[in-house]
Parts: structure tokens; sequence; C-alpha cells
């Protein structure tokens, strides 16, 4: 055999060779009929969700991929995750429980003067009303026709008491949302701390 010829030869023996020693990983799984399948083609895509075991030439485990979740353990898994980090941020907000009833009256005396304001406003309002009703009758009174200027005025005056009844009623609502809030973090911040509630 020629020189060259014979160390290609030998060269592509020497590559050859370590492929005979690696060892074939296999893989186990269960089929559809409930049937334990030793393969080491892989495991076919419609089992993979179901886990699976992957064993060396010798028959140990080496890795064991877990099946799938479940969408009700998917959903929980979601949910634990959204409470650990609701439970992080409560723990950088707070160190306490003082802190949150603290937190807590700060943010109900906001919505209190804000509300008070729009009342204020709002009776405000109600009493230009009545001035502007009362001009208009003195017209009518007169026999004379009342002004559009007065007629649109008191319309606008009308408008604005609606809209400050909207934001009193928003304010209200978002006392009480305020309340709850503040109510479920002590009562969580309770939890973690390991300390028994009592009501603020």
């Amino acid at each position: 055999m020629p020189a060259p010829l014979l160390t290609r030869c030998t060269l592509l023996c020497s590559l050859l060779l370590p492929l005979s020693g690696v060892a074939a990983e296999l893989y186990r799984y269960v089929d559809n009929k409930g049937v334990t399948v030793l393969s080491r083609q892989g495991v076919p895509p419609e089992f993979i969700g179901k886990g699976y075991e992957v064993l060396n030439d010798q028959g140990r485990v080496v890795r064991v991929i877990p099946p799938a979740p479940t969408p009700e353990e998917f959903a929980r898994m979601q949910a634990d995750k959204a409470r650990a980090s609701s439970d992080a941020q409560l723990l950088r907000l707070y160190t306490n429980l003082d802190d949150v009833d603290r937190a807590r009256e700060r943010k109900l005396a906001e919505l209190d003067s804000i509300t008070s304001v729009a009342r204020g406003n709002l009776q405000s309002v109600r009493t230009q009303q009545a001035n502007l009703q009362s001009q208009a009758a003195d017209h009518e009174r007169a026999g004379r026709q009342v002004p559009e200027h007065l007629l649109a005025q008191i319309n606008n005056l009308k408008e604005e008491q609606q809209r400050l009844l909207r934001d009193i009623a928003r304010y209200k609502e978002a006392r009480t949302q305020a309340e709850a809030g503040f109510a479920a973090d002590r009562a969580r911040l309770a939890e973690l701390f390991g300390e028994p509630q009592k009501k603020p």
C-alpha cells in the first residue's frame, strides 16, 4: 500500500476508534399504554411532557427530566411566585406593623382632605347656582325673558356639581379600597413577622 494512502487510513481509523468507545445514552419513558420504554433514539415529542430518565450504558440514571406541570400546578406556581414578589415588596416598604398603621393614617388623611375640598367646592357651586336661579326668577316675575348667558351659567354650574359629585364618590371608593389594602398588607405582614393581629 502506498505510503500516503496508508497514512490516510491510519488517520481515519484514529478518528473512528474513539467513537466506538462513546457510551450511548438510554432514554426511559412511559408510553401512552403505560409501558416503560427504553430507547437510544430519544423520547418521542408526545411523551416528553410526561417526563423521562436518561441512563448511562450501565443502566444508571444520570438525569431525570420531570413531567411538565399541569395547568393547575402551573397556576399554583404562578400564584406562589406572585405572592413571593408581593411579600418581598411589603418587606421593603415596611419594617414593622406600626409602619403600616402610619402609612394608612397618612393615606386616609390625604383622601379625607381632598374629599373635604371637593365638598366645599360643591357647596360653593350650589350657592352660586341658587343666586343665579334667583336672578332668573326675578326676570320671569318681571315678565322679561331670562338672558341666554344667565341660563348658560346655570347649566355650567349644574354640570360642575355633577363632576364634583363624581369626584367625591371616587374619593370615597378610593378610601374604601385603601382601607382594605392596608388591612390586607397588615395581615400579611403579621403572618410574615409571626406577630399577633391587632386592630389599628
